[in-house]
Order: structure tokens, then sequence, then C-alpha cells
């Protein structure tokens, strides 16, 4: 590339900012400094030198050096080689995983396995210097470089002028760089969303003129790329920038109903991913099942809600459970998650409406709590009740029975929806049962 080739870096001494050896973690710190003692180049790298000059914690560490894959994994006996089209070592520490890459630069486009117009990147295993891999990466803010051996922070690509302007900014030409990686999209998405940033407008363009390349990315990708967006504490934030930029007609047009269903009456459904966004900034784990289903159960309920005014009845279970599959396994099968989670899921948003019924009878509704997918479907209730402002009083109502049978996820019964109540006689657990003798005609039962 021959902006990398002519522009020098620029180099900003200890002094002039704010990035201390004290925010690495130990393990990065005793990377950097045995492949410097080593005589290699080493730098901290990415998305850790950002969030540390803006004041954040990072999440990890990651390590990029002149030392090629297996050079590293001598150096380091805690540590494994990993990936094919992007050969990196894992190190393992106490304190945390660190991740070290080699210097790359742009790959040949002729080497890829793509067609003859086709620029996306499937080996990336092409090594070189630090101002090469600075201009191969997504976007300036994650192109900034720490060297800890004298403490300064090396920008070749003006990331420290966008991070100061909360800019997210493709690197180069941003087309070129979606048709390369069309993943990247939906990481200036989350950038933005999860930063508080803004997007640069030829990268707006560019993501909306590329929208439909995310077709071609790798499905394992988008799925995970997915997962780090809905848990990055901003997912309202982020799905808005992909709504406005046309990703979500291509890669989620189901949470359209969220927007769709304020227009029809039914509430805020917009609120959801923000309740969603609250439980994670206050430290509460979420289970990948539950968040597909806060997706998926708009659609549902619009669904649900536009067949019962044309009927003008209540739908029956069989019917609102073919509907819920309709729903729920092109989803699945779109992005090539498991047949199991898809039908925990539709499991949760089946029994989500059940938690709404009134008619229970004794001892239905702590069987009903020791189901595998109760759990998800109380939070699916909990999400509905934080965005519509209604409901509290049967949520706690639900909770008081949730707590009443214990245990952990699925309550005593676990995933099997088994009861698992103490044999009589203290008789070991997996012991055969005495069978029953049958019962004599005409005994009441």
């Amino acid at each position: 590339m021959t902006v990398a080739d002519s522009t020098e870096p620029r180099v900003v001494p200890r002094p002039e900012h704010d990035l201390s050896r004290k925010s690495l973690s130990e393990g990065a710190q005793k990377v950097l400094y045995r492949l410097n003692q080593k005589g290699q180049k080493a730098y901290l790298v990415g998305g850790s030198v950002r969030d540390i000059l803006l004041g954040r914690e990072p999440k990890d560490f990651d390590i990029a050096t002149d030392a090629k894959p297996n050079e590293v994994r001598r150096l380091f006996r805690n540590s494994r080689v990993i990936g094919r089209r992007f050969r990196l070592v894992h190190v393992y520490f106490k304190d945390g995983l660190v991740e070290v890459s080699t210097f790359r630069r742009d790959p040949d486009p002729d080497a890829q396995g793509g067609g003859d117009d086709e620029l996306l990147i499937t080996d990336d295993n092409v090594f070189g210097d630090p101002r090469e891999d600075a201009f191969r990466r997504d976007f300036t803010v994650n192109a900034l470089f720490y060297d800890i051996s004298d403490f300064s922070v090396i920008d070749y690509v003006d990331g420290l002028k966008d991070l100061k302007n909360g800019v997210i900014r493709a690197i180069g030409d941003p087309g070129l760089r979606f048709q390369e990686d069309p993943v990247r999209m939906m990481r200036a998405c989350e950038y933005a969303g999860r930063l508080g940033f803004t997007i640069a407008q030829a990268t707006q363009q560019a993501i909306h003129d590329h929208r439909h390349d995310l077709e071609k990315a790798a499905t394992p990708r988008v799925t995970e790329e997915l997962g780090e967006l809905l848990r990055c504490g901003h997912a309202g934030r982020s799905l808005q920038w992909m709504l406005d930029l046309g990703l979500l007609e291509v890669l989620l047009p189901e949470a359209y109903a969220m927007v769709s269903a304020g227009e029809k009456g039914l509430g805020e459904f917009g609120r959801i991913l923000p309740s969603i966004d609250a439980m994670t900034a206050a430290g509460r784990k979420i289970e990948d099942t539950a968040l597909y289903g806060a997706l998926l159960l708009p659609t549902v309920i619009l669904r649900r809600h536009d067949v019962e005014a044309i009927d003008r009845r209540v739908m029956s279970r069989g019917v609102l459970e073919k509907l819920v599959a309709e729903v729920v396994d092109p989803f699945f099968a779109r992005f090539t998650l498991s047949g199991l989670k898809a039908e925990h899921v539709r499991n949760a948003i089946m029994a989500f409406h059940r938690l709404g019924e009134t008619r229970w009878k004794p001892g239905e509704k702590e069987r009903f709590a020791r189901r595998g997918f109760f759990d998800d479907a109380l939070f699916l209730f909990e999400v509905m009740v934080s965005a519509m402002g209604e409901g509290a009083a049967e949520l706690e109502a639900w909770r008081e029975v949730r707590n009443s049978v214990g245990g952990g996820k699925g309550g005593r019964g676990g995933k099997s929806g088994k009861s698992g109540r103490a044999k009589k006689g203290g008789g070991s657990e997996g012991r055969p049962r005495r069978r029953r003798r049958p019962r004599r005609k005409g005994r009441e039962s």
C-alpha cells in the first residue's frame, strides 16, 4: 500500500499520553519483556491500547511481534499455536490469556480462494513489518501500538486524532476493507455503539453500499460477532447503527419487529435491548439462548397479534407452537446454531407465553419452574416487564416460585424437567425403584 510505504509514524513519548504499563496484565508485561529480551520487536496493539487511552479497562490484551508463531511458541511453554486462516499464539497465565500475532501485511489477492472479482480474504498469514501491520488493520482507533521498551505510543494512521474526536474510520479505502472482511461492518457498528462514537461518513457509505457482502462471510464468524455485539453492554445503540446503515435487513430482519411494535400499539419493544444492556452493565451473565429469545420474541408477539386480530379469538397452544417454530427455526438455520439451542429457545418462548396465563392448578407452577428452559422464559418475562413497565407483580410471583424450587438452572430437575424428589428409605441416587403393585379395581384414586 503506497500510503503505508510513505508515511512516517507519529511517536508519542510517555509524558504526552496516559497509557501506563501498570494498566497491563502481568502476563502481557511478561510476554512483551521476554520478546524484547530475545531481540524481537513486540508491541501491545489493538483494542487494549484504545481502551486504556480512553480510560477503560481492556477485556483482553493482544500483542504483535516480528517473531513467527512457532518462534513465539518455543519461547513460552504455556502457549499453543491456533488458527488456520489467521495463525497466532495463545499464551496462558493465571491472570488471563495473552494473544500474540506476527506482524502482517495485505495478502496477495491472487492467493485468495475467491473468484477473479472477489476481494474476500481467505488466507491472512502473509507476514510483514509494523508499518504494514498497522495499515492492514480495520479501523484507525484499533491500529495504535504501545512500545514497552520506551513507553511510547506509535500511530501510523491518525488513530489518536480519531480517538480524541470519537470517530470510527476504516483504514484506507473502506469499500475494499469491507469486501476483504465483511464482518468489519458489524464491528464498526459495535464499536460506535459501545464507545459512543460516530462513524466517518465515507465509512458509513461503504457499509451501506456493501451490506449484502455480509452474506459471503463465514457463518461461524458472523454468529460469534453477533454474540459479542449483544453482550457489549450497548447492543441498543449498536443495532441502531446497523438499522440506519442497512445491515439489519441483511443480517437480522427479525429485529424490525422491535420497531414496528410501537406502530401497532403493542408497546415500546425498542426498550428491550436497553433493558438487556442495563443488566449487562450490572455484571449479569446472560445465556446465549436467552439473548436469542429476546431478539425473536417481538416477532412472535407481533405475528400472534395479527393472527388473533383476524381470527378474533385467542390462539391455541398448538398453533402458537407452530408460529414460534416458523420464527425460530429459520434464524437458527441462518446462523448455523445447534438444533438443541433452537429447541431450547422455542420452549422458552412458549413458556414465556404460559407465564401470563391465570389458570394454574396447585403444584403446577413449581413443576413448571423445574423445567430446563424456565430460567430463560423468566428472563424474557423480566425483560418485557422492564421494557413495558407493567407486569411487575406477576414477575415477582414467578420469582418466588422459582426460589421455592431452589437449585441451579432449571431447578432441582435440571434440564430434564424431572422433579428429582428424594427417594423414600434413603436409597442412593440411581438405585432402581421398587415396582408398585397395581391398584385393585374399585379403589378410589
